[in-house]
């Protein structure tokens, strides 16, 4: 079993080295799908062996099918520059090379906050599809939230041992302006696909969610940055189906969203 391990840049020059480092043991091929970056992104992975194929930015969904397509080997490792394989997911790759008995494999994603690992608050374990054979799916959804999607709903996935460390934010400013960004476009998607909000789904949905991750999920545990997590996720909610109400009713009147 040969594999590509293809990594989506823009702007990574803090993040890519790492994360390229830590494929090494486990590559056949290292494919770096770079929307142009502007700083040392392309140099970096090209010291590092990778193969670089510049492409300005499709949408999430696109360029993750493109990337698939560049590979030279049907079976893809789909990463982000700020994730890095752990030592347990190293190894769970190289069984998975050595006898794979499935098509499409699930990992768990562990995902670090301003230096914090976040290991409750419904942040994990956070289940994705990313090493798969491309001839069983494709990458599927509008604007963002995209994910892997089977061309046999009813075929097994496996499931990998070890977790893709994700480091995510570093300072919360960099959540919050994520949030802006990823609600619009969550928004805009829902408001087109004919959803929208009552008010009573924006008063409440945002309480509950804090509730469930914070108490159910137990996000107090993670501590200060649990609470953060949890407050901030459930903001986000409410800026989601605020702005899903708002792009709704433009579209009702006709007016460009």
């Amino acid at each position: 079993m040969k594999l590509s391990v293809v990594v989506i840049t823009l702007n990574e020059e803090d993040n890519i080295e790492r994360c390229l480092n830590a494929v090494q043991s486990i590559a056949d091929e290292i494919v770096v799908i770079d929307s142009n970056s502007t700083d040392n992104t392309v140099q970096i992975a090209q010291k590092l062996g990778a193969k670089i194929v510049l492409q300005e930015f499709l949408g999430y969904a696109e360029q993750r099918n493109l990337a698939s397509e560049k590979a030279s080997y049907d079976w893809v490792l789909m990463l982000d520059a700020d994730e890095v394989l752990s030592d347990g997911l190293q190894q769970g790759i190289k069984n998975v090379k050595e006898n794979p008995k499935y098509n499409i494999y699930q990992l768990n994603r562990l995902t670090n906050y301003c230096g914090k690992w976040i290991k409750h608050s419904g942040w994990y374990p956070d289940k994705k599809i990313r090493l798969y054979n491309r001839n069983h799916g494709k990458w599927v959804g509008k604007y963002v939230h995209e994910y892997w999607q089977k061309n046999n709903t009813d075929e097994a996935t496996g499931q990998l041992t070890g977790d893709l460390l994700h480091y995510s934010f570093n300072t919360i400013s960099q959540h919050i302006k994520q949030i802006q960004t990823f609600t619009d476009l969550s928004a805009r998607a829902a408001a087109e696909n004919g959803k929208t909000c009552s008010l009573m789904k924006i008063w409440l949905g945002p309480k509950w969610f804090f509730i469930s991750s914070y108490i159910l999920k137990l996000g107090i545990l993670d501590g200060y940055y649990g609470y953060l997590v949890c407050k901030f996720s459930a903001y986000a909610q409410m800026i989601k189906y605020s702005k899903t109400r708002q792009y709704a009713q433009m579209i009702k009147e006709g007016k460009k969203i």
